[in-house]
């Protein structure tokens, strides 16, 4: 796992030194829209989250580092491992250091946010976390695009990390297999890598390829009864045609491979789809999508369970990125391994996210989640998970402090129902309420 994220670092370094000498005056990429020759990738097949930050809020080329202090009260900070939810007040600090670059071939952003949190009756959760992502985006040429993202967490408590779900990305295509259950309270790593290529050979036509790897590790089992360690991998390749300014459909084929890994034989779930997708743009930052097809997946677990069948898959969102306001959501069906979890599971999940800045000095965000999975396999094994469902929203006021300084409030709750699994079945609902007082400043480079 630190391999990857060592090599994704090497590539953000020797990139920008890379376009140095290919500067040969190519259109920068935030231009893409001023060049009616430069295609869209839309976002059923591009692998980005939606833009959740206002158009007035963005800026690029500049170093952001400060500081994130939390308080928060939770009402089930053990999870299922006692037999009545324990309450607790946590406090966590988030240094943060953000780096954003761009030229004109070259988008680059690295974000480095290591967390300490410390219970006040609980203190043996107390623990040291760490959140890294990094995000470049390369014009090889005119026409070739490559871009790398990754995402590593090492969290004791994800209602504590900086920014947590208060903008929750939401994806355009269907999902890529991550933890279906969230542990209110548990040490675990998480890592999603993506890479993708893509290469417009006309004016109205391009094609693309991109491989996923995420995983998912829980040091500590006994803090988590019933969840598992899970990985997958896949890749996905698209032909992309452009009808018009507006419009555009395309089809796209996609491979995921998902592991879980109990105490015996392995679990394994593979699945082929095929999508046919439409995206419309109806305004350069509002576009809407659909995207579906046939999808074939094959459930294994050693000699046990062979299990094969055909399924419908579809996906639909919508993205918005205005001046003051942000919107996404996103719905998805599929069949999934799903992290965490043993078996096969139909899935259908919905997430949206929104944030307004109601004035100059008060902005307000919301996300939400909710997400079912049903198991598929006709054959359950005695070690195999059952299926469920979960309900996640949160609503966060933040408003500044001067020139350096903002406050934030904020409300989660999590319901979740899955009576196979003890961690959740005797205590499933959690409650935090937090504030925050954050520290940052901004320096633009290369001015």
């Amino acid at each position: 796992m630190r391999s990857r994220f060592y090599l994704a670092i090497a590539l953000f370094v020797a990139l920008p030194l890379w376009s140095q000498v290919n500067d040969n005056g190519t259109a920068a990429a935030n231009d893409a829209g001023a060049d009616d020759s430069r295609m869209l990738t839309p976002a059923p097949v591009s692998g980005a989250a939606y833009p959740m930050i206002p158009e007035s809020q963005e800026r690029s080329n500049y170093l952001r580092a400060g500081v994130v202090f939390n308080t928060a009260y939770s009402d089930n900070v053990l999870g299922g491992i006692t037999a009545k939810p324990v309450s607790d007040v946590d406090y966590s600090v988030w240094p943060t250091i953000a780096l954003d670059q761009t030229t004109s071939r070259l988008h680059s952003v690295l974000t480095y946010s290591p967390g300490f949190t410390f219970y006040q009756r609980t203190s043996g959760r107390n623990e040291a976390d760490q959140n890294a992502t990094l995000d470049v985006q390369y014009r090889l040429s005119p026409h070739v695009t490559a871009s790398v993202r990754d995402s590593f967490e090492k969290s004791s408590n994800v209602f504590s990390q900086p920014d947590s779900f208060s903008g929750a990305s939401v994806l355009g295509s269907t999902q890529v297999p991550t933890a279906a259950v969230i542990p209110p309270v548990a040490d675990q790593l998480t890592n999603v890598a993506n890479a993708e290529l893509t290469y417009q050979f006309s004016r109205t036509g391009m094609i693309g390829g991109s491989g996923t790897f995420t995983n998912l590790h829980f040091p500590d089992p006994t803090e988590v009864p019933g969840l598992y360690d899970s990985s997958s991998r896949g890749g996905s390749a698209f032909y992309n045609h452009r009808l018009s300014k507006k419009h555009y459909i395309g089809a796209q084929y996609q491979y995921f491979q998902t592991l879980a890994f109990p105490t015996g034989p392995e679990f394994e779930t593979q699945t082929h789809t095929l999508f046919v997708f439409y995206t419309v743009y109806l305004k350069p930052t509002l576009s809407l999508s659909f995207s579906g097809g046939p999808q074939y997946y094959q459930a294994l677990q050693g000699a046990l369970i062979n299990s094969h069948s055909w399924s419908p898959a579809s996906t639909a969102s919508l993205g918005w990125q205005g001046l003051h306001t942000t919107f996404a959501a996103n719905y998805s069906r599929t069949v999934t391994g799903a992290g965490g979890l043993l078996g096969a599971f139909e899935s259908n999940t919905a997430s949206v996210s929104a944030r307004w800045q109601m004035t100059r000095t008060w902005n307000i965000g919301t996300a939400g989640n909710y997400a079912i999975y049903k198991d598929v396999l006709p054959v359950i094994s005695s070690t195999s998970s059952e299926g469920g469902h979960s309900i996640f929203g949160t609503v966060s006021l933040r408003h500044p402090i001067g020139q350096y300084f903002d406050a934030e409030l904020r409300y989660t709750r999590l319901h979740q129902s899955y009576s196979g699994i003890p961690l959740i079945a005797t205590a499933p609902d959690t409650n935090i309420e937090s504030i925050s007082i954050s520290y940052h400043f901004n320096r633009a480079l290369g001015r």
